[in-house]
């Protein structure tokens, strides 16, 4: 016994030296010195619009870590993340496709893939990154690890022009879902073999498909129109998956507002049964039964919602909007449904990110460059970053979710 004793302090001995093996784990930590082991469970990014670069920040210390350049365009970016959390691949405007080290806080690779991209999304396995492309239309498929090309998907509308691509989100067993915004169409890729990936169509499914969302289970994908009041949802339990309109009409009879920013569908907000979901030109958030997806509800907010987004114990949701009320954030009670606080964190909110389990919410204020980060339990604000005209905030923890 006394042996083995000896045989586990000496094993452990290395780890005690460089202190990693007692380091509690609490915002009142110091922060790790350089070339320390770290996890990346709590990291994240904020894209910095105006720079092309990123600030990398730890969610538990509520603060700013480092700072990467040299991205590109990021005036529309978003983010997401190998599964060991280590690596963060970042989609800019300019049809940058970039990996980011974030632990060694720098570029691992870089790669030109497209003249106008808005987003994309990494494979259950972590194998594929997808990109989807507005110039050219069509799909993306890369090694993740190399970011060697591995296939160009195009999307084709009738007249053999390729559509813009949208609301890519990954599905189990390496396929993606995307709508096609000039061709009434949702498409399924199959990348089982990366390099010749098949597609099913599903035609018909409404105008204008301007982003999507998969709910956390990944068994419905939902398509907002924006050419008509409705959206399109896919069972993708079902054997012959197709597509069939829900929440048809919402406005009828209603002359809706101006559009000044599109919703963003990527925050699935769902409570118990319900799922919250921005009305397109209204000042409103729609109520839906997820079972019957049918309307059961309808709550009046400040302005045009475009993010709505449910704490992830659901008990709350928030909603930001566009201009001219994009200083403002509202809370949602979902048992209640009512409207139980305003914010007013700063001007231009852009982005909301909740940590894992909800405790905060990081919300980016553009045109004050600062990101405010509020207790959602109190509501109280509980730290503000200095940040270069910061847009989406992106934490490491949706590497575990489908559709993130």
């Amino acid at each position: 016994m006394k042996r083995r004793a000896l045989l586990s302090l000496s094993a452990a001995a290395p780890l005690l030296a460089t202190g990693c093996a007692l380091a509690p784990s609490n915002p009142a930590t110091p922060a790790a010195a350089p070339g320390v082991l770290r996890g990346t469970g709590d990291l994240g990014v904020v894209i910095e619009r105006a720079r092309g670069a990123l600030t990398l920040v730890d969610t538990s210390r509520r603060e700013a870590i480092g700072r990467v350049e040299g991205l590109g365009d990021l005036s529309h970016a978003s983010v997401v993340f190998s599964r060991d959390e280590r690596f963060a691949y970042v989609f800019g405007r300019d049809g940058g496709l970039t990996q980011v080290d974030l632990l060694a806080q720098r570029i691992a690779a870089r790669v030109l893939q497209a003249g106008n991209s808005i987003g994309g999304a990494i494979s259950a396995d972590g194998s594929l990154v997808v990109a989807q492309n507005y110039q050219p239309g069509g799909i993306k498929v890369f090694d993740a690890h190399s970011l060697e090309l591995l296939a160009d998907v195009p999307a084709l509308i009738a007249s053999g022009e390729r559509s813009r691509v949208v609301g890519l989100a990954d599905l189990p067993q390496r396929r993606f879902i995307y709508s096609l915004f000039d061709a009434e169409a949702i498409c399924i890729a199959d990348c089982s073999d990366p390099r010749q990936p098949r597609v099913t169509q599903l035609s018909g499914i409404g105008r204008q498909p301007y982003d999507a969302l998969l709910s956390p289970n990944g068994r419905h994908y939902i398509a907002g129109l924006f050419g008509e009041d409705g959206l399109a949802m896919v069972d993708l339990w079902d054997d012959a998956p197709r597509a069939r309109r829900i929440l048809a009409g919402y406005g009828r009879g209603q002359q809706p507002l101006p559009v000044y920013k599109m919703p963003h569908l990527r925050g699935w907000a769902v409570a118990g049964r319900h799922a919250y979901l921005p009305a397109i030109g209204r000042h409103e958030v729609l109520v839906v039964d997820t079972d019957t997806w049918q309307e059961v509800g309808r709550i009046p907010v400040a302005g045009q919602p475009v993010f709505v987004m449910a704490r992830p114990d659901g008990r709350q949701v928030w909603v930001n909007f566009s201009v001219p009320d994009y200083h403002r954030v509202q809370v949602i009670d979902t048992p209640s449904r009512q409207v139980v606080q305003t914010l007013e964190p700063g001007r231009a909110v852009l982005h909301m990110e909740f940590t894992p389990r909800g405790e905060s919410l990081w919300i980016s204020c553009r045109d004050d460059n600062r990101v405010q980060v509020y207790d959602t339990h109190t509501r109280q604000l509980q730290a503000s970053l200095a940040v270069d005209a910061p847009s989406g905030i992106f934490f490491t923890a949706r590497a575990q979710r489908m559709g993130f």
